[in-house]
């Protein structure tokens, strides 16, 4: 099928958009089942994406040095391509500020309406994506998006009648959280798409998993400054006590691994692709939420799916095409030479 090629040029790019999914319900499902019966939690949410951060970089590492061949090694493509760490300061902090905020709204809103909530993102992403990439959508693809953002903003009053006190919809809807959370869309938006653009620009002719060391290794640097400006730094060999639990660990691990199909399906595939995919995770994540937590999924829910999912068959018959690399910007920023 034409469109269907379109959106996943080769078999790989398919394996890497249904991992992205998988692993992103998993990371919601593993943050819940983590938090106690008063749903907070009881470690150090700050220290754990520092971890998971610290886990990536060591995974990108040793795949850059088993792969290198006749490459520079690790410390050496670092200072060659100094440059180009410099440029992912930026998705690093974005990245920062989105992984910390992620925990504090799951801890006020239940998955499902949490994941809905992040679909706001969708238009934002699609904004700076044309900005960036200088590629103008359809007629058709905004209204795939309109469709995707109303299925969003009907969750968002569920979210707010779920405890039962409807006379406050505007009181809840209007919150500290609502705030914090869309923050946390400007995050998710801002850096996915610039950390495509960097993918495919000026990183283009530097290994992926090179590129993963930069960006983890900023993010290192991020979540230390975080963990340092919270005074906890202090803490920090007590709190690895709390870190046993074995949702913490699966929440560290998995993340590292999400933070590295990230990087392919950027790489093979676009940003607003990528969003289409969260949106599908909610489908999955109600239905995972109602099996294992006994969250109920309200007619608001159903409503706001069956938005979501005409909104991505649209999308699917009308796809962006991913993106090539302009001739100028494949450019590396500094040639790496091997004697």
């Amino acid at each position: 099928m034409k469109e269907w090629s379109k959106l996943f040029p080769n078999k790989e790019a398919f394996i890497v958009f249904s991992l992205y999914i998988i692993l992103f319900v998993f990371q919601g499902v593993f943050i819940t089942a983590s938090k106690t019966e008063n749903g907070v939690y009881d470690y150090n949410t700050t220290l754990v994406v520092f971890l998971s951060e610290l886990l990536k970089l060591i995974i990108s590492a040793v795949l850059y040095t088993c792969r290198k061949k006749n490459k520079p090694n690790i410390f050496q493509a670092v200072v060659l391509n100094y440059k180009l760490a410099l440029y992912y300061f930026i998705p690093s902090l974005l990245y920062c500020f989105y992984n910390n905020l992620a925990f504090i709204n799951l801890s006020h809103y239940d998955p499902t309406s949490y994941y809905i909530l992040l679909q706001l993102r969708v238009v934002l992403t699609a904004i700076i994506f044309q900005f960036l990439f200088q590629k103008k959508l359809t007629f058709i693809q905004w209204i795939s998006l309109g469709i995707l953002t109303l299925g969003c903003m009907i969750k968002n009053f569920d979210a707010a009648t779920m405890s039962g006190k409807e006379d406050s919809n505007w009181s809840q809807i209007f919150n500290i959280y609502f705030l914090s959370i869309n923050f946390q869309n400007f995050c998710s938006c801002l850096a996915g798409t610039y950390n495509e653009y960097l993918l495919k620009t000026k990183g283009s002719n530097v290994d992926i998993f090179l590129q993963n060391v930069y960006m983890y290794l900023d993010s290192v640097l991020c979540n230390f400054f975080i963990l340092m400006c919270k005074g906890e730094l202090g803490n920090v060999f007590s709190d690895f006590q709390s870190l046993g639990d074995i949702f913490v660990i699966l929440i560290t691990i998995n993340s590292a691994i999400v933070g590295i199909v990230t990087s392919f399906f950027l790489k093979n595939l676009n940003s607003i692709l990528k969003t289409y995919a969260s949106a599908l995770e909610l489908i999955v994540t109600a239905v995972v939420c109602y099996i294992l937590f006994k969250i109920i999924i309200t007619w608001y829910t159903i409503l706001s799916i069956g938005l979501v999912t005409i909104a991505v068959a649209m999308y699917m018959k009308n796809p962006v095409n991913n993106v090539s690399p302009n001739a100028d910007d494949k450019k590396p920023l500094m040639e790496v030479v091997v004697d």
